[in-house]
């Protein structure tokens, strides 16, 4: 069969490759894929890859061939899956390869703004650390975790990780999800959203980017925060408002945010969190330490060979 990686730079970046997809077929690879580009590489494949490329339901018409579409990650907001459905196209994507990691940068970020590790370190990098009585470094807030409240919107594996690793870090947890978990698979402390919010000294994403969910955190929701919480997104840039967001980082109302998504990527020159003081920011590379994207391309090919076996896992694909 032919295999085309449309997108393969982000997982591979010149230390892995896709060696593992090709026992199974003819591979094709490419680093980058633009939209218009996209019908005409998947002429005559088989199976596709996509990480963040978007495939429309216009897309898969034009493919007729097209059986297997493998997401390299576990988001598949950039496929038209009812009409990959109707295609009888199989897709699949990789659950759990980036737990470890991305409760990792979630803490992360929280550590470097409760530590203000970005403006102290572009203050020492200046040179301007010249006397131990200097009021800038004076000035410069740092704060415990320790005791503070962490509340995480959206409990799956990776929620779970992170409300951990807060624990350990002696914050209290509390988390919010349509549906608690049974007693017992988490120590931390279910509320409704609302409650959630206005308990909550630091507030983390862990939720899918669905038609629900976008844009859930708004002028109307960021009014329950509490005054001066911190927030942190490492799940979709599109769950924020991003002008909400900026005008509450303005008012005092967020005291700072850790961003490692945004709902434009690579940001515009007047993104309005990209570059906002207030916020520390990262370019959606949570997910990408080499352990990681190791596991997640080994894990992308075993998808494929279960799919020609006849036994197709880790399907997302709705059921018509």
């Amino acid at each position: 069969m032919k295999i085309v990686v449309l997108d393969g730079f982000l997982v591979a970046r010149g230390d892995l490759d896709f060696g593992a997809l090709e026992a199974l077929g003819e591979l094709v690879y490419y680093g980058y894929t633009a939209p218009e580009e996209v019908v005409p590489r998947l002429q005559g494949a088989q199976a596709a890859f996509l990480n963040r490329t978007p495939i429309c339901r216009a897309a898969l018409e034009a493919c007729p061939e097209l059986r297997f579409i493998g997401v390299t990650g576990t988001g598949v907001n950039m496929v038209d899956l009812p009409a990959a459905a109707e295609h009888r196209i199989t897709v699949c994507n990789v659950p759990g390869y980036s737990t470890a990691a991305v409760a990792q940068m979630t803490m992360a970020l929280l550590l470097s703004i409760a530590c203000s590790i970005p403006p102290l370190n572009a203050y020492l990098h200046a040179g301007r650390w010249q006397k131990p009585e200097d009021p800038e470094i004076a000035g410069t807030r740092l704060f415990e975790l320790s005791g503070k409240t962490i509340g995480f919107v959206g409990l799956g594996a990776i929620g779970q990780e992170a409300a951990r690793l807060a624990a350990a870090f002696g914050m209290r947890t509390l988390y919010y999800q349509r549906r608690p978990l049974p007693p017992g698979r988490t120590a931390a402390e279910w509320r409704p959203l609302e409650q959630l919010l206005a308990e909550s000294d630091a507030v983390s994403l862990h939720c899918p980017l669905t038609q629900e969910t976008e844009r859930m955190i708004n002028a109307k929701t960021l009014s329950l925060f509490k005054d001066g919480a911190v927030l942190i997104n490492t799940a979709r840039g599109a769950l924020l408002d991003p002008a909400a967001v900026a005008e509450a980082l303005d008012t005092g109302k967020l005291y700072a945010a850790g961003l490692d998504v945004l709902d434009e990527e690579p940001p515009g020159d007047g993104h309005p969190l990209a570059r906002h003081p207030r916020c520390v920011v990262t370019p959606h590379v949570a997910w990408s330490p080499v352990e990681t994207r190791r596991r997640l391309i080994d894990r992308c090919a075993g998808n494929l060979r279960a799919f020609l076996q006849g036994r197709p896992q880790n399907v997302v694909t709705p059921l018509l």
